[in-house]
């Protein structure tokens, strides 16, 4: 399955993959990147409703933490850097 993503997507995938940011527990989650507000909370949610990141573990709603790619999101993201290889 390949995702098509647009680069500010694929911008938010690597800093989550790098460890850089925290989402919120909600149905409508935020991101926060290196502790600042992601500016682009539509980009934010379709990665969380695809199914692409997630938070680390449950938490309170809207308590904030760690955000994680989940498998969908790792492969996505491997999906774009082997066609770019290509």
């Amino acid at each position: 399955m390949i995702t098509e993503l647009n680069h500010r997507e694929r911008a938010t995938l690597r800093a989550v993959a790098e460890g850089h940011a925290e989402i919120s527990c909600s149905c409508e989650p935020d991101l926060f990147i290196d502790g600042l507000s992601c500016c682009d909370q539509s980009t934010v949610h379709r990665l969380a409703r695809l199914g692409l990141i997630a938070p680390a573990h449950p938490g309170k709603c809207g308590e904030r933490v760690a955000a994680v790619l989940t498998e969908a999101g790792s492969l996505a993201l491997g999906e774009v850097f082997a066609a770019a290889a290509a």
